[in-house]
């Protein structure tokens, strides 16, 4: 009898281990847009959470624009050095990376300062602050495989 309890225990579990993971439709939905049609979602959303006004919204579609061109071009680089051999980035090249990636972070500041309005600006920093501290949660559990108790700093 306990054989038999011990055996049914394990076909359970195995077959729930068995089934297919559900994908996230938003995630595989996303994957399936053209990058102008994610630049229009994506302003959209910004203009819902940020009640952006016509001239706001036009300056913002071509900020988009311009950052999904950079991304893109980031990936396919990524892509093709992911094909060739893993090396790691010498301490020159990790700091040329970081540094040019927080220039840019600063510039994307500063011209977001110009086309929002102060209260605006506030509402998309906290935003952007909440987002960050999700990913870097995210990030923190998936390499360390449990959970991190982070604080909602900015």
């Amino acid at each position: 009898m306990k054989k038999l309890f011990i055996v049914a225990l394990l076909v359970v579990g195995m077959t729930s281990f068995a089934q297919e993971k559900e994908v996230r439709p938003e995630r595989a939905q996303m994957g399936q847009l053209t990058p102008d049609q994610r630049n229009q979602l994506q302003l959209k959303k910004m203009t819902l959470e940020l009640d952006l006004n016509a001239s706001q919204q036009k300056e913002m579609s071509t900020i988009l624009a311009e950052q999904s061109t950079k991304r893109e071009a980031k990936m396919a680089e990524r892509k093709a050095n992911k094909d060739s051999a893993k090396k790691r980035l010498t301490s020159d090249e990790l700091f040329a990376k970081k540094s040019q990636m927080l220039d840019e972070q600063i510039v994307m500041k500063e011209r977001m300062k110009k086309i929002l309005s102060l209260d605006q600006y506030k509402k998309w920093d906290d935003i952007k602050g909440k987002r960050h501290n999700r990913i870097k949660k995210r990030m923190a559990y998936h390499q360390n495989r449990k959970p991190t108790k982070i604080g909602d700093k900015k």
